[in-house]
């Protein structure tokens, strides 16, 4: 069987995939107002990232 295609940013840069999937991880196990203020905080970060 085939395996699904990786994109090259997720090859060239796992420890930063890893570090994003532990952070939204932690994030899941928040109760809801501090789950809700992590997204937000790092929705801010990733889209500086992006600028």
């Amino acid at each position: 069987m085939d395996e699904p295609q990786v994109p090259d940013a997720e090859q060239s840069r796992p420890d930063e995939t890893d570090a994003l999937l532990s952070r939204l991880r932690l994030i899941e196990d928040q109760p809801l107002e501090q789950r809700a203020a992590a997204y937000t905080q790092l929705h801010d970060e990733l889209q500086q990232a992006l600028d």
